[in-house]
């Protein structure tokens, strides 16, 4: 244990375009000790997943490398694609990003990692297939004599990554990378796949390599990180040393824009700017551009990392020396945050007007099969939920895949519920004409998770804000004026108005999005898990972004959004959804400070927090198991068959779990918190 086993040295990774060569890993060193994992952090487009593909050897030809990678006494730079296919999956093992595009969809998961075993070991089939079942279910899937048999379509994307995990773990490997293991997966099943990680860590004594852009993952996972900006190494420290005294402004900005579930500050930490094109990069700091703290010797030339301390800590900025571990220079922050007026109304929230009432949504789909289209099920997606959403207020709808969060929003925006059910500013558009449910239209507003999908990219920036307008008939000259000053208030520039979408940057199309959901000047913005797509430091930048102009008018949010840290920063209320309907509801601070259904409480203990000492301090409950499908027709509580609590309690209580459903109901004497659960006095 503690051996290196993985030793990268100055590597440097270039590519051929059009425009020049792009220098995409520029003096990358790190090395790896068995047992021990170390976390390559930073923006999109800084090299990380370049370097790692560059170790395996899986770069096009196209690509030129230099540096050195050994593997204990041998150098893999230079070997031929023969000699790499004996080291991938037996000594150097990888968890790609996404599991549905890395499993062949045309075999069994079991037959892929039969396949992992014979490529490295001399082992007959059927011994390999015992194995390949011990495999799954040494990760956690459950009935995996079933499971093997599976087609990767067939299985959830939380199960897909866990074979991805099993083949890792196959042929017990010195090295592990995972690349952005837990992207795009729901956080219950983002801390079981962590924990499986450091389930195959510890069966193997890998060295694991960690690529990731989630700082609350690296504070509960690491030993050691590597911040890499433009293609290098630009800090570089064990991961206690590194959130508590970071001496890099990249890093003090990547820390400060992360939100934290277990606390709300005032604003997010938001780094300017976008990262440089690497094509005949100048020697100067290349972070400078975006740097509060930039003097003129930043540009004479690329600092080099060096030592802050005697413990391995090596930072690249010639003010590192001048940067204390409160992230401050001569007493002011590197960071200034401008502060924002608080969103809260001074009005009280029930003297505030009502923008959406929901009461009582149902949303079923018919279930068919066959080339008549035969009924064979229902598929409950919403199952009567009710709300109400006040001027100036942000309500926030969380929980995982499949729950029913988005067929909510679409049913809000769809208009297609039965009288009685929705309510937009007192206005049910069930029960007027289509010209009137029309011009309601204009009190809600949307914007989609992927704005570069979102936006016509035929259309300019400034098409895009004025279509809305047009459609309502507004004048050439007003439309100019008003497109000109939503432009202005997103934070971007009117000057950039003749653009088109691939010329903005995730966060500027994002902001432009926001622009036109303003345009008709709606009195509710829905808002589809409007960050998701985005890196972390623009992700702040889009949350201070609608705090501000929530704190400007009374323009009513709902929100999804999978990420619980996002939320605490963003709504003023909350509810969980499981299974199409809402186990608790309340005030945000409320809700996440004392939570009293067992899935909230599920869901808030596995968000992770980006502090290494808390982080480890605390002990995450790992839900068993994944929702229950949506077509099965559940009599009592829909939580039982993965609820924590439930395996607690006497058969007297657990049949009634079973058999009579909960209703939301207050908590205490707090009129603004409910919870549906028949037990949740009651401490695990």
């Amino acid at each position: 244990m503690n051996d290196v086993v993985l030793e990268v040295g100055d590597l440097r990774v270039s590519f051929g375009s059009e425009a020049g060569r792009v220098e995409a890993v520029r003096g990358l060193s790190y090395e790896l000790r068995s047992g021990k994992t170390t976390a390559i952090v930073g923006e999109s487009g800084s090299g990380k997943s370049v370097s790692a593909m560059a170790v395996l050897g899986l770069l096009p030809d196209t690509a030129r490398i230099d540096g050195s990678v050994r593997l204990r006494d041998r150098e893999l730079i230079g070997l031929s694609d023969k000699d790499m296919s004996s080291i991938r999956g037996q000594e150097i093992s990888m968890i790609f990003q996404d599991p549905l595009s890395s499993l062949t969809p045309v075999f069994t998961v079991g037959s892929q990692i039969v396949e992992a075993l014979q490529a490295h070991q001399r082992i007959a089939s059927k011994p390999a297939w015992s194995r390949a079942v011990e495999l799954l279910d040494l990760v956690g899937i459950p009935d995996p004599a079933r499971r093997a048999k599976a087609f990767p379509h067939e299985l959830s994307g939380g199960m897909r990554q866990r074979v991805m995990i099993a083949m890792a773990m196959a042929n017990d490997p010195a090295v592990i990378i995972a690349d952005e293991p837990t992207t795009a997966l729901d956080v219950t099943i983002q801390a079981q796949i962590l924990d499986l990680l450091k389930t195959a860590q510890r069966e193997t004594g890998a060295a694991v390599l960690l690529i990731t852009h989630d700082l609350g993952v690296v504070a509960g996972t690491a030993d050691d990180v590597v911040v890499m900006y433009a293609g290098r190494p630009v800090e570089r420290a064990d991961v206690d040393t590194l959130y508590q005294e970071p001496r890099m402004p990249y890093t003090i900005g990547l820390l400060g824009a992360v939100p934290r579930v277990d606390r709300r500050v005032e604003m997010l930490t938001p780094i300017p700017g976008t990262p440089p094109v690497l094509i005949d990069p100048l020697d100067e700091c290349m972070f400078a551009p975006r740097c509060p703290i930039a003097i003129d010797d930043c540009r004479s030339s690329e600092p080099p990392l060096r030592k802050m301390s005697a413990h391995g800590h090596d930072a690249a900025c010639v003010r590192s020396g001048e940067i204390t571990g409160a992230g401050t220079v001569s007493g002011d922050p590197v960071f200034p945050v401008s502060d924002v007026s608080s969103s809260e109304s001074a009005v009280p929230r029930e003297d505030r007007p009502v923008v959406l009432d929901v009461v009582g949504m149902r949303k079923f789909f018919p279930l068919t099969s066959g080339l008549l289209k035969r009924r064979i099920g229902t598929v409950r997606a919403v199952k009567g939920v009710s709300f109400d959403i006040r001027a100036g207020e942000c309500m926030a709808i969380v929980g995982e895949s499949g729950s029913g969060k988005s067929t909510t929003l679409l049913e809000v925006m769809d208009f297609a519920q039965p009288a009685g059910v929705v309510r937009i500013g007192g206005v049910d558009p069930a029960s007027v004409r289509k010209r009137a449910a029309r011009s309601l239209r204009q009190d809600v507003s949307i914007v989609f998770q992927d704005p570069s999908e979102a936006l016509d990219p035929r259309f300019t920036a400034y098409d895009i804000v004025a279509e809305p307008l047009r459609a309502l008939g507004t004048s050439r000259s007003d439309t100019e004026a008003k497109v000109a000053g939503l432009l202005r208030r997103v934070g971007l520039d009117p000057v950039h108005s003749d653009r088109f979408p691939a010329a903005f940057s995730g966060g500027q199309r994002q902001r432009l999005a926001i622009a036109r959901a303003l345009a008709t000047d709606p009195s509710l913005i829905i808002l589809d898990e409007p960050l998701s797509a985005l890196d972390v430091s623009v992700q702040a930048d889009i949350v201070n972004l609608i705090r501000q102009l929530q704190s400007d008018g009374d323009v009513a949010y709902l929100v999804v959004a999978h990420d619980l840290s996002v939320v605490r920063h963003l709504a003023d209320r909350v509810a969980v959804m499981y299974l199409g309907e809402f186990v608790e509801v309340g005030d945000t601070d409320r809700v996440f400070d004392n939570p009293a259904h067992p899935y909230t409480r599920a869901l808030l203990s596995a968000v992770p927090i980006p502090d290494p000492a808390a982080e480890r301090a605390r002990t995450p409950i790992v839900l068993s198991g994944e929702q229950p499908s949506p077509t099965a027709e559940i009599v009592g509580c829909s939580f039982t068959g993965r609820c924590p609590l439930y395996a607690t309690l006497d058969d007297e209580r657990q049949t009634r779990c079973r058999s009579h459903h909960p209703e939301l109901r207050v908590i205490g004497d707090a009129d603004d918190h409910a919870a549906s659960c028949h037990f949740m006095e009651v401490s695990v």
